[in-house]
């Protein structure tokens, strides 16, 4: 089969483009960076949230789309139809963020926050969890059957590690730098669902072109479910193992996201909230396929990762906020710029703006 991954260079779609390359198909991945063709899998450099370089890819006929854009819910709406039209089976990567607060395992058919909220503040925004469900309806009510929806939740690998709502750059960045992790009790409490990229790859491989998946939605996520604090224990085991010294974690009441007007609502309607999964749909397609345990993978992928430390763009003004609440410093050597080194240097030493 000839398939396309837009956006296909993240956690899941590493691990999918080799699964789906190793069973004989032609894969092509957009992304913005150059990257090396590997055999089958050939690498389209463009941004894939551009129309016009969107429009020339789907001049040709695909057998299958999986799309892992985040596009805003204006930004779909120009394009789902195009989508469809140009494959016949086009998978879209939802999220199960979209789900309300539930009592008893989430299924595919839970509430979502876009159904049964009442805060219009929220539902006047197109934060994430919101423009993913109506983006969902756009399909849901579309007269094409081709599509499949899949709903994962917090993946995990050895290039995206997760912490409450810190991505790998905001905790484990600090950890390497020897550093205080700032994490919060409000979140710790909670219980959530990390599940192996890998898993995730797997399950979606053996979705596509499956006719039984056509119209239908999917959590794709483990069953296990686990305390955020107990997350970060695991973190801090991996690092005294590694490293033979204690992880410094200051524990903050409260969450700092939630002084973030966009940001905050990931807080209060996700890891607020405590999730556990029903996936006994997805397993009806796998089979005894055996999701990996949390532990023992997050472990694994912490450990390969610290062996060779890539972390995207820092944000050296979020690591000032940090410093200040637990009174340390950054490294000249952190600094990118000769100029940004002396404005750091004059503002720690007489407040100088």
């Amino acid at each position: 089969m000839k398939i396309l991954l837009l956006g296909g260079t993240g956690a899941m779609g590493c691990p999918l483009a080799k699964i789906l390359s190793e069973k004989g198909n032609d894969v092509y991945i957009t992304s913005r960076q150059s990257n090396k063709n590997d055999g089958s899998i050939v690498y389209l450099k463009g941004d894939a949230r551009n129309f016009d370089f969107l429009s020339k890819l789907l001049v040709n006929r695909w057998d299958a789309i999986i799309d892992f854009m985040n596009y805003g819910t204006f930004e779909f709406e120009c394009r789902y139809r195009k989508l469809l039209n140009s494959t016949d089976h086009y998978l879209f990567l939802s999220s199960a963020r979209v789900y309300a607060d539930s009592k008893t395992p989430i299924t595919e058919k839970s509430s979502r926050l876009l159904d049964v909220s009442n805060d219009y503040t929220f539902l006047s925004t197109d934060e994430y969890a919101l423009h993913k469900a109506r983006e969902e309806n756009m399909l849901l009510e579309s007269k094409c059957k081709n599509y499949t929806i899949i709903r994962p939740y917090i993946t995990y690998s050895n290039i995206r590690l997760q912490l409450g709502v810190l991505e790998k750059e905001q905790w484990l960045y600090r950890l390497l730098q020897n550093r205080t992790i700032l994490f919060s009790n409000d979140i710790s409490r909670h219980y959530t669902t990390m599940t192996y990229a890998n898993d995730v790859a797997y399950c979606i491989s053996m979705l596509i072109n499956n006719k039984s998946a056509y119209g239908e939605i999917y959590n794709i996520v483990t069953e296990q479910s686990v305390m955020w604090q107990d997350i970060l224990s695991i973190y801090c085991n991996v690092y005294k193992e590694h490293f033979n010294k204690e992880a410094k974690v200051m524990m903050l009441n409260n969450s700092l996201r939630l002084k973030d007007k966009m940001g905050q609502y990931q807080v209060i309607y996700d890891r607020y909230y405590d999730r556990h999964f029903d996936n006994s749909k997805i397993k009806a397609v796998v089979g005894d396929y055996k999701f990996t345990d949390v532990e023992y993978g997050l472990s694994l992928c912490l450990k390969e990762f610290v062996s060779n430390p890539i972390f995207r763009k820092i944000s050296m003004d979020d690591e000032k906020i940090r410093n200040e609440i637990t009174n340390e410093k950054l490294n000249l050597s952190e600094i990118y710029g000769r100029r940004e080194k002396v404005k750091y240097v004059l503002q720690s030493l007489f407040g100088i703006k």
